[in-house]
Formats: C-alpha cells, sequence, structure tokens
C-alpha cells in the first residue's frame, strides 16, 4: 500500500523540520502514538494503536534513519509487530521539505507499507481508507502545533 501526501505549513522550513523531526515533539500528531523516543543518533521506538474495522492492535515499532539531508529531505524503515505477534508491518517512507517563501513551507511524504498477518488480510480498499484518514488527521495536528508557534 502506498501513501502520499503533499501539503503547506506556514512556518520557516528549518522550524518545520526541527518539529517534524523531533519525536517527542511529533509523535503526538500521529494518531493512535502512544510514545516515541530517540534510542540511538539515528534510530527510534514508537508504541501505535490502530483501529481497523472492528480489528484493533497496538505496534511496538523500530524506526531506523536511512539518509537524511537536513532541512530538506529525510528516509526512513519501519518495521514493527503486534503485541501478539499476529500482524508484522514494515514501511518505507521518505520526507521532502520545500521552502516555498520565507513563511511557507510544502511537505511531501511518501510510505510503501507492507502490512501482513490478520491486519493484512483486510482489503487493500479499507487498508488505504484508514491509512488516508490517519494521513490527514496528522497533516491537521503537525499544522495546528507548527503554525501555532
Amino acid at each position: 500500500m502506498k501513501i502520499e501526501k503533499t501539503f503547506s505549513v506556514q512556518a520557516p522550513r528549518e522550524a518545520v523540520w526541527q518539529f517534524i523531526t523531533s519525536p517527542e515533539q511529533v509523535a503526538p500528531c500521529i494518531p493512535g502514538c502512544d510514545s516515541a523516543e530517540q534510542t540511538g543518533e539515528s534510530t527510534y521506538k514508537a508504541s501505535i494503536k490502530v483501529k481497523v474495522g472492528p480489528v484493533k492492535a497496538k505496534f511496538a515499532v523500530d524506526i531506523d534513519m536511512l539518509e537524511e539531508r537536513p532541512p530538506e529531505f529525510a528516509s526512513y524503515l519501519t518495521k514493527g509487530e503486534e503485541g501478539t505477534k499476529t500482524s508484522r508491518l514494515k514501511a518505507t517512507s521518505t520526507l521532502a521539505l520545500v521552502q516555498l517563501d520565507a513563511e511557507n513551507t510544502e511537505v511531501t511524504y511518501t510510505a510503501e507499507i507492507n502490512l501482513l498477518g490478520r491486519l493484512g488480510k483486510f482489503g487493500s480498499g479499507m487498508m488505504q481508507k484508514v491509512a488516508d484518514s490517519i494521513g490527514n488527521e496528522f497533516v491537521n495536528a503537525l499544522k495546528e502545533q507548527v503554525e501555532k508557534k
């Protein structure tokens, strides 16, 4: 499943970069994210709850930064599994920031997500709708937090 979002934030690129690459700041913007922490120079851990139809799952994920070019680009590899190990996920994602003018930044993120196990059994249409909804909630929360500063 592929997710792509492009949106604008009313803030300079450096401010958006600082916010979006800080686990403590960005985690509350991610729907279902209970916690996120940096565990190494380019590694992170997070706990994320997901609900798809009647199925609820809580994933423990490890995130590895593959490439970083501040303040314009980063790519990540995310791997995780549900506590009961009945679902697993693997995602490769990218983040690109383009300065539109002194006070506006365009953010583009993409993610290629593979979901196996009980959540992977749901049709791609249903999973895509859930992913799009989570993505929209994330964008709205991120914009609200960054633009109020």
